[in-house]
């Protein structure tokens, strides 16, 4: 079964800067596209940020200039810097691998921004 585990959630105030950080040790992670995706209280999961296997990133516009998704091949892992955090940043951000029609989540991780 492939298991992603992210670190780094937690409570930080409006403006400030959190970093997560995904470990997807069990698959093949180059041939994978990485994603960070959230779900807030009440609202559908959206994709955050994508980092494609050719190194192409996607970010949604909400977060757009705020936001960094990186990875690091070597590790298997992907990381998510978050700068300049608002209030509706606040939710549970979650690693995703996908490969063709498969598509692998971790466990979640909460982020809250309130001062």
């Amino acid at each position: 079964q492939v298991q992603l585990v992210e670190s780094g959630g937690g409570l930080v105030q409006p403006g400030g800067s959190l970093s997560l950080s995904c470990t997807a040790p069990a698959i093949t992670f180059t041939m994978y596209t990485m994603a960070w995706y959230r779900q807030a209280p009440g609202k559908q999961r959206e994709v955050v940020a994508q980092i494609l296997t050719s190194s192409h990133i996607n970010y949604s516009e909400s977060v757009k200039g705020r936001f960094t998704i990186s990875r690091d091949n070597a590790k298997k892992m992907v990381f998510l810097q978050m700068n300049s955090l608002k209030s509706e940043d606040t939710a549970v951000y979650y690693c995703s691998a996908i490969w063709g029609t498969s598509q692998y989540w971790g466990q979640g991780i909460q982020v809250t921004v309130s001062s």
